[in-house]
């Protein structure tokens, strides 16, 4: 059972509202984001990119572009090596661009998913050298490269690292850590604890930007010439779900309006060949539509296919890609069903159910659909999942997390299991003997803390709001919060006691429900949703007896009430715009 939460965030909104020419409502939702007295309403209302930080604040910046400006000048090779998700593909495009337009000897290599896995090692490092390259520089990945990089630099190498991941790390008894910087000559990586920029919340193309900004100052040049590259930024930072606060804000926001009129022939062909129709382009295509063919090269061929794309100079060259990738995806999305299906069987018929931490192992999964169906559990129990495949070299996959679990730090207290690992807070991968797989199940859930309210999923309702308050005015408004995405979120809205007047199934796969509805002040309107029909009838069943059902279809039985949360919108068919909500959950 979910836990309805209701927000009671104070403030004075009448007084905001009036301040910011908004409702005291759209007040009161900002104040309900964190979002604390008038400069910060500004900024999350009116940023731009006149507000963003100086990337110089960075710890390790400036050794960073006194060594690239001199290596540039110097006209020595440079290498980019990134990662193969959509982070790693576009801040290597951002490097890739971004030095070119400086006149560097550049190119780059990306590591194979399967061959290579994830980061930096010493194949990439060997293959370098083969290549008579003098200076790597890596982005989103880099900072738990330590061994690696000793190894380049031992054979004459320079080594610049542009991360956002967390920084390894000692636990020594007293409990205090000892941080693992990389022998690089530059380390940035803005989770660094000695780094003192304002903002630890940016994806690795975003450091990237900051970069190659702050080497075109260096270099004499304008900053501005890079604008463009900000369009990459908010791919990477939707793409990578990193929260939609403060700068990210900003880059998304900006990054969205650029999209809408790219000159990037590959990123034009993809949402050409996806349908998405740029005047209506919100961080929700890139989330679901444009990203996943992003990361599909990566996945089931390679990562090198998707910076093609982003480096297509021609509409028939980027057509040809952008349909390559759209291909993949769909394929990527059949063995991820099949995959979930595998996968909840296990969950259901073992002792897996019991356990609050799930560790799933799939030996004939794709190993590039681990993340996406432990995220697609995550999303069924609630529960922190890992889900892991066999490998070349015993057992790897990737991990999703809930809010109250922080992945990476369960991971490193049991890194004597392991061969290798990484991540975040809500998301981790890593490598293992197949052997220790029960041994890491095992100490993962005699470790946790979690209690059965942290694994209670709570739904977040910024407040609750009757149907003769929501008018056509008030929906254009809440635009005024867009982009949504993690860290800013739409708002959820609630009303108790919805009639459900009538209803009717439609959809292409008849999974999506339509009905009318009126509340308590009997004020009517068109409600749609689109969650688990067959767990929706059944629960009205246990409520209002068999011919429930039969009620809501076809009018016949008792009335149904229904507690709601919902997001109102408006519906446009065929020229006629009418009211609507939609209903996000239900008790």
């Amino acid at each position: 059972m979910k836990n309805w939460v209701l927000l009671r965030k104070g403030g004075n909104f009448t007084e905001l509202g009036k301040r910011f020419g908004i409702r005291p409502r759209t007040a009161a939702l900002i104040r309900n984001r964190d979002i604390i007295g008038e400069e910060a309403f500004d900024r999350y209302l009116n940023g731009t990119i006149a507000d963003l930080y100086d990337g110089m604040l960075m710890k390790d910046m400036d050794k960073a572009v006194d060594l690239l400006k001199e290596k540039i000048v110097e006209k020595q090779s440079i290498r980019i090596i990134g990662d193969y998700d959509i982070d790693g593909v576009n801040a290597t495009y951002i490097l890739l661009e971004g030095l070119k337009g400086l006149g560097a000897e550049v190119d780059y290599d990306i590591p194979d998913r399967v061959r290579d896995g994830y980061g930096l090692n010493i194949d990439l490092i060997d293959r370098a050298l083969d290549d008579n390259i003098d200076t790597i520089v890596t982005c989103d990945n880099g900072i738990a490269a330590r061994e690696e990089i000793a190894y380049g630099k031992s054979m004459g190498m320079a080594v610049v690292v542009t991360d956002h991941h967390e920084v390894p790390y000692e636990e020594y008894e007293d409990g205090t850590r000892g941080y693992l910087i990389p022998p690089a000559d530059a380390v940035v990586d803005i989770k660094r604890e000695d780094c003192l920029y304002p903002f630890k919340g940016l994806c690795g193309a975003a450091v990237a930007y900051k970069l190659v900004e702050a080497l075109y100052n260096a270099m004499g040049r304008d900053p501005e010439d890079v604008d463009y590259l900000m369009e990459n930024v908010a791919i990477a930072t939707v793409g990578d779900v990193m929260d939609l606060t403060d700068e990210n804000r900003i880059f998304v926001k900006q990054g969205l309006e650029m999209l809408k009129r790219t000159k990037n022939p590959g990123l034009a062909a993809l949402m050409e060949c996806t349908g998405v129709h740029t005047d209506r382009l919100s961080a929700y295509h890139i989330g679901f539509v444009i990203g996943p063919c992003i990361n599909a090269g990566g996945r089931l061929d390679t990562a090198r296919r998707a910076l093609e794309l982003l480096c297509a100079k021609t509409k028939k060259e980027a057509d040809l890609l952008a349909g390559d990738l759209k291909a993949l995806n769909d394929s990527r999305k059949n063995l991820t069903e099949e995959a979930v299906k595998e996968a909840v069987v296990q969950v259901e018929t073992t002792g897996l159910k019991e356990d609050k931490v799930l560790v799933v192992y799939l030996p004939k999964c794709h190993e590039s659909i681990a993340g996406i169906v432990a995220g697609r559990l995550r999303e069924r129990y609630y529960k922190p999942v890992f889900v892991l495949t066999k490998a070349e070299e015993g057992a790897k996959g990737s991990g999703r997390s809930i809010e109250t679990y922080h992945m990476y730090d369960e991971l490193s207290r049991c890194k004597d299991l392991l061969t290798r690992f990484g991540g975040h807070r809500l998301a981790a991968g890593l490598s293992l003997p197949e052997e220790k797989i029960l041994s890491l199940r095992k100490k993962l859930n005699e470790n946790t803390t979690m209690t059965e309210e942290d694994l209670t999923e709570k739904v977040v309702i910024d407040m609750q709001l009757p149907l003769c308050e929501i008018t056509e005015d008030f929906v254009q408004e809440l635009s005024l919060l867009e982009p949504f995405g993690k860290g800013n979120t739409k708002p959820v809205f609630a009303r108790r006691k919805l009639l459900f007047r009538r209803g009717r199934v439609i959809g292409k796969h008849q999974n999506v429900l339509k009905l009318e509805v009126e509340d308590a002040d009997h004020t009517t309107m068109d409600a749609i949703f689109f969650g688990d029909l067959e767990t929706f009838f059944s629960c009205l069943s246990q409520k209002y007896g068999p011919d429930a059902k039969d009620h809501l279809l076809y009018g016949r039985g008792n009335p149904i009430l229904m507690d709601v949360t919902y997001y109102p919108g408006i519906n446009d068919y065929m020229g006629r715009r009418t009211l609507q909500i939609t209903i996000l959950d239900y008790r």
